[in-house]
C-alpha cells in the first residue's frame, strides 16, 4: 500500500485540479512510458535504487583518498550539475557549513583562481580534487584541472621528488567522475592512464541538473561525514517519491500536482513566476534549481530565491496587483528557539501569496543543521519529477505531440556557445 511522505508536506491553494483528474492516468502513464528506458533521460527516476547497491564501494573510495594524501579537503571541480548539485546536498544535509572540508573551483578567470588558491591557505597539497565531467573535456573543468595538476606537481618536485615521483604523487590526489567508458571520455582515459583511485562515474541517461544522487554527490557527502545509515535513509526517501511519482492517485502524487500547479498558470497566461525557500540551507539549493528552470522549462521568467533575503526587495513586484503571478514557498518545520517568530512569518508570507494568486508550500522536517535525510531525498527528487511533469501536463491539454524524448531533460541550445569555443581547446601546453 502507498502511503503518503510523513517527511514533507504540500498543501495547494488557487488551483483546481479537477479540471485535470480525468486526465491523470494519462500524465502518468507518458511518464512511466518513458522512465528508464535508454536514450529518454530519465535514469535518474531509478538511479536511488542502484546507489543504494554501491554504497560501501563509494565510502570505502571516499575513506582511501583521505588516507592516501593525507589531506582532509576535497576540491570538487566541475560546472552546472556537477557543482550545483553537490552544493545543494551538502546544504540540505547540514554539511560543510564552514566550507572546512570541501571547496569548490568551477571558473576560468585569474582572480577567481588566486581566491581559490587563498582557501587552500596557498598549499595545493592540502585537498584531494574531485574532478567531474561526463566527456572529460569540459572547457571550465579542464582548464582547472590541468593548472591544479602542474602546481601539484611543482610542489612535489620542491620538496624533492623527482619528476616521475611528482606525477605519480600527484595522481594520488586525483578521482575522476565521468564516463564509464574510456572511449568516450578523455578524463576516463587520463586516470586509467595515470593509476587514479576508483571507479566513480555519471550515469548514462541521468542529466546534469538531474544528478543530485549521482557519484559526484554522493562521494561528496561520504567524504563530508555523512553517515551511511543516513545516506541509505535518504536514498530510500527519493525512491519512495518515484513510487508515489508514478501512481495515478492524485492525493498521492505531490510530483504530479506540482507539475500541474505550474502548467496551469501557463495554461491560463501568467508567465512569471516564484519558487522561494526559506533559510541558509537553502542558500545554494536556488543555484540549482534556476538551473533546473532554465535548463528544462527553457524559462528565464520564474524567481528562484532565498527569504527572508530576497523578500523584502521583491515584495513590492509580487504584490503589485498589476502583476499576475504564481507562487510557492519551500519552508524548514522549525523545532528550535526561533519557532514561534519563524512561523509567524510563514504564515504572514502564505497568507499574501494567497490572496494574491494561486499559491503552494512544502514544509520539510529538519534535524541538526538541515533536513532530515529523508526529507532531503523527497524534496530532491520531488523537484526532478514535477519539472517533467509540467512539459507533459501542458502538451497533453493542449492537444499537442510530445517529443520522443521529453524536452525538459534535453539541452541542446547550450551548444551555441560551445562551439565558439572550439579553437580555444585547454591543453597543457597553455598553462603558465
Amino acid at each position: 500500500m502507498i502511503t503518503k511522505l510523513s517527511s514533507l508536506k504540500t498543501t495547494f491553494s488557487g488551483v483546481d485540479f479537477s479540471k485535470y483528474t480525468s486526465h491523470v492516468q494519462e500524465f502518468v502513464n507518458e511518464f512511466s512510458s518513458r522512465a528508464n528506458k535508454e536514450g529518454k533521460f530519465l535514469n535518474w527516476v531509478n538511479l536511488p535504487a542502484e546507489q543504494l547497491k554501491r554504497l560501501d564501494d563509494i565510502y570505502s573510495m571516499a575513506s582511501a583518498l583521505k588516507s592516501q594524501t593525507g589531506a582532509s579537503k576535497l576540491s570538487v571541480m566541475g560546472i552546472g550539475g556537477s557543482k550545483h548539485t553537490v552544493e545543494h546536498m551538502l546544504g540540505i544535509n547540514g554539511l560543510n557549513v564552514s566550507g572546512e572540508t570541501v571547496l569548490f573551483y568551477s571558473d576560468v578567470d585569474s582572480i577567481s583562481l588566486a581566491r581559490f588558491l587563498s582557501k587552500l591557505g596557498g598549499d595545493v597539497l592540502s585537498s584531494n580534487y574531485l574532478i567531474a565531467s561526463k566527456s572529460g573535456s569540459t572547457f571550465e573543468t579542464k582548464d582547472g584541472f590541468l593548472r591544479i595538476k602542474k602546481m601539484l606537481e611543482d610542489a612535489y618536485i620542491s620538496k624533492g621528488k623527482s619528476l616521475d615521483e611528482a606525477k605519480k604523487l600527484a595522481s594520488k590526489h586525483f578521482i575522476a567522475v565521468t564516463d564509464k567508458n574510456a572511449e568516450k571520455s578523455e578524463l576516463r582515459r587520463t586516470s586509467i592512464e595515470e593509476n587514479w583511485l576508483g571507479d566513480l562515474f555519471i550515469h548514462d541517461d541521468v542529466g546534469g541538473r538531474f544528478s543530485a544522487f549521482d557519484d559526484h554527490a554522493l562521494f561528496t557527502l561520504a567524504f563530508a561525514g555523512m553517515k551511511k545509515e543516513d545516506m541509505a535513509l535518504m536514498l530510500r526517501s527519493a525512491m519512495e517519491v518515484s513510487e508515489l511519482s508514478l501512481t495515478a492517485d492524485l492525493e498521492l502524487n505531490d510530483a504530479l500536482k506540482e507539475g500541474i500547479f505550474w502548467a496551469d498558470a501557463k495554461l491560463n497566461g501568467i508567465e512569471a513566476s516564484v519558487h522561494q525557500y526559506m533559510g541558509s540551507m537553502f542558500e545554494n539549493t536556488v543555484y540549482w534549481h534556476a538551473q533546473m528552470q532554465n535548463e528544462s522549462v527553457k524559462d528565464t521568467l520564474k524567481q528562484v530565491a532565498k527569504v527572508p533575503d530576497a523578500m523584502h526587495h521583491s515584495a513590492e513586484a509580487h504584490f503589485n496587483p498589476a502583476n499576475k503571478l504564481v507562487f510557492a514557498l519551500t519552508v524548514p518545520v522549525d523545532n528550535g528557539v526561533c519557532k514561534s517568530n519563524a512561523e509567524a512569518y510563514i504564515g504572514a508570507l502564505s497568507k499574501s501569496y494567497e490572496v494574491t494568486g494561486a499559491f503552494f508550500m512544502e514544509s520539510v522536517e529538519t534535524s541538526g543543521l538541515g533536513l532530515t535525510p529523508q526529507a532531503a531525498g523527497a524534496v530532491t527528487q520531488l523537484r526532478a519529477y514535477a519539472t517533467c511533469y509540467q512539459e507533459i501536463v501542458e502538451a497533453i491539454m493542449q492537444n499537442k505531440t510530445l517529443p520522443d524524448v521529453l524536452d525538459s531533460v534535453l539541452q541542446p541550445h547550450v551548444e551555441f556557445y560551445k562551439k565558439n569555443l572550439k579553437g580555444g581547446v585547454v591543453s597543457p601546453g597553455r598553462i603558465g
